[in-house]
């Protein structure tokens, strides 16, 4: 269905600009007419942009989940309550995609059926948790376990970036010093040191050579790194194998590489224990997590777990052979398994990892900062050693 960009005027005379899905003009008229807007314009999109982006903000789909919980739970029919929602929302694409929710229910079809076809918002955990719902009549309950999840993984997300952003801070705060150093100073104490007549200390010669590499080709330290990354990641992208072994690298790095694995193992059991609890089967369940994860090696796992429960095996057993579940974790599993209290062991899980992904993040932000003053102070020492180091000797030959 083509996309619309269109300008119409709601009822209190504002002007509003956005883009909607529509068959032709008459169609989008029609539509805009649905949501109280009247048409003033409106043309056809030839094709979506490369940076365009049909997904919503998670904040927004946290306030979705939570208001849309608390009408289907106050009897208010699912058709009302988004009509509602999409009279408040200021997200103008989310507004879009939530009338064209309301147009499809119109339609005949259910909410998780309108919702699957907006696959760049409602993923395919939240379409099946709301099918799910919708099946077993727990809507509401689906809703807030769909809330939680998503104000967890909003905080594992802030808890990430706060992990990344000193480090990234620091990091480039000690580039730019570096590079400042090497192609501004360095330099004029090289003509100094040099028209002293000294044999130059093996530590001294090493960092003119790298400050005159870094002044004669210092392009290339600037654009050779952006082309090295947009390689890999054209690699990654286009060669199954090579994105194989890069995720397997990142689980193999020393302290990132545990709290990545936990990361994702995180996200896992969380998003396992709620479809499971939801009443989706285990199979069915685990299919759908396995692009949760995000790490092939870890996706590649999860399938062998898939291929043994579907042989037979038990649930434990099959966690087990992955080898990437502690004991503690495959001991909550045996005993809920044994009691028939599997949902109630997979929340457990749940909980076990999202305690223990805090608790790595926090010491990880901990070690990272003595770490670069470290990294700083060495490399500050090594010019200073490099520098002083022939001055002193020339002093000290004077004294005597």
């Amino acid at each position: 269905m083509p996309l619309y960009t269109y300008k119409a005027v709601n009822p209190d005379g504002r002007m509003l600009l956005g883009r909607i899905d529509a068959l032709n003009l008459v169609d989008l008229e029609m539509r805009l007419r649905r949501m109280e807007l009247d048409l003033v314009s409106g043309e056809p999109l030839s094709q979506r942009t490369l940076f365009a982006s049909g997904g919503v903000p998670r904040r927004e789909m946290i306030h979705f989940c939570f208001h849309l919980q608390q009408l289907v739970r106050a009897g208010v029919p699912v058709i009302e309550g988004l009509t509602d929602l999409r009279d408040s929302l200021e997200h103008a694409r989310f507004r879009e995609v939530v009338a064209s929710l309301i147009e499809a229910i119109e339609g005949g079809q259910t909410l998780s059926q309108a919702m699957d076809g907006h696959r760049s918002v409602f993923n395919a955990v939240f379409v099946s948790l709301i099918r799910a719902g919708e099946t077993t009549g727990r809507l509401p309950e689906v809703l807030h376990s769909l809330n939680e999840s998503l104000k967890w993984e909003d905080e594992l997300a802030s808890q990430t970036k706060k992990m990344i952003a000193y480090p990234a801070f620091v990091g480039v705060i000690v580039l730019a010093a570096s590079f400042f150093l090497m192609v501004y100073m360095v330099p004029q104490l090289k003509m100094f040191v040099t028209n002293m007549g000294q044999v130059l200390p093996t530590q001294t010669v090493v960092l003119f050579f790298v400050s005159d590499l870094m002044v004669d080709y210092w392009y290339l330290l600037l654009i050779l790194p952006a082309i090295l990354a947009l390689g890999l990641r054209a690699l990654l992208h286009s060669n199954p194998l090579a994105r194989f072994r890069f995720d397997g690298v990142k689980l193999a790095l020393p302290f990132l590489g545990n709290i990545l694995r936990k990361i994702a193992l995180s996200r896992f059991a969380n998003t396992f224990a709620l479809l499971y609890a939801s009443g989706i089967p285990i199979l069915e369940s685990i299919r759908t997590t396995q692009d949760v994860v995000g790490n092939l090696v870890i996706r590649r796992g999860l399938e062998r777990v898939e291929q043994l429960i579907g042989e037979g095996q038990n649930v434990t057993a099959a966690f087990h052979a992955t080898g990437f579940f502690p004991p503690l974790v495959i001991r909550m599993l045996r005993v809920g398994e044994n009691t028939g209290a599997l949902d109630d062991a997979l929340m457990n899980v749940s909980y076990f990892y999202n305690r223990d992904v805090k608790e790595s993040v926090a010491r990880m932000q901990q070690l990272i900062e003595p770490l670069l003053t470290v990294v700083m102070g060495a490399l500050l020492g090594w010019i200073m050693l490099s520098v002083l180091g022939p001055v002193y000797d020339v002093i000290s030959k004077i004294q005597v």
